[in-house]
């Protein structure tokens, strides 16, 4: 009986011992690699905005600033519908209600009183998505026109980016690919082919170019405000490890 259960271990220990196919025999010398990083970037003129518009109203209560903020908004999204925005081109992106306080409170004896609300601040912003960028000056012309007297960020912003990241990839690829060159000439090695070659994690997706415009300064405009859209730049980085030999 004892010896039947040694047979049983025995076979048990066999079939769970793991067997790997294709192992480096021990000793065997490293595969000698060359390992590379290359960056590209490509530009594409953009094709549609986002800007944002915020209406800010002032009044000794609340009620009446949000009323007034209201009447005002109301216009101009009717106004910027008229101009071609869809209802899934409009957002509301912000609204706030914010008391206004006075603090040189101090009595005849020099006590200082606690700071009392003197009125109440409504500010609604309304985000809008441009698709016709050649309009874009003439919104926000009537955006200011209509009652916005804060804001004016504008996002410009590619509808089909996937040509221009694909050029920046292959610019990241090819610039790689000069760099293992130039290493294996000046080290004396052959460069061989390639064992690896991976897109770099954690880089910064492309964004659309930032700007601001200062709206007041356009209530004073004769025409429609100049916009420059420019290029959006975007940018890849990748990695390649390369076989070298004598």
């Amino acid at each position: 009986m004892r010896n039947r259960h040694r047979n049983l271990i025995a076979a048990f220990l066999v079939l769970a011992t793991p067997v790997f196919a294709g192992a480096q025999e021990p000793g065997a010398p490293a595969p000698r690699t060359l390992v590379v990083t290359g960056t590209g970037e490509a530009t594409m003129k953009p094709d549609r905005a986002i800007a944002s518009f915020t209406v800010l109203r002032s009044a000794e209560t609340a009620r009446a600033a949000l009323d007034q903020a209201n009447a005002a908004m109301s216009e101009v999204t009717a106004g910027m519908r008229e101009l071609g925005a869809e209802d899934r081109d409009l957002q509301t992106s912000g609204f706030s209600i914010v008391p206004q306080y006075r603090y040189d409170n101090q009595r005849p004896d020099g006590v200082q009183t606690p700071p009392t609300i003197v009125g109440y601040e409504v500010r609604n912003t309304l985000t809008v998505r441009v698709r016709d960028i050649a309009r874009l000056g003439e919104i926000l012309d009537r955006a200011v026109t209509l009652g916005v007297n804060q804001g004016g960020d504008i996002n410009f912003d590619v509808s089909e980016p996937r040509k221009a990241r694909d050029a920046a990839r292959k610019n990241a690829v090819a610039d790689a690919a000069a760099t293992a060159e130039l290493l294996a000439e000046a080290a004396g090695v052959t460069l061989g082919p390639v064992r690896e070659i991976s897109e770099a994690l954690g880089v910064i997706p492309p964004m659309p170019l930032n700007r601001s415009m200062k709206m007041m300064a356009a209530e004073a405009a004769p025409s429609v405000v100049p916009v420059e859209t420019g290029e959006n730049l975007f940018s890849a980085s990748v990695r390649m490890v390369y076989d070298i030999s004598d």
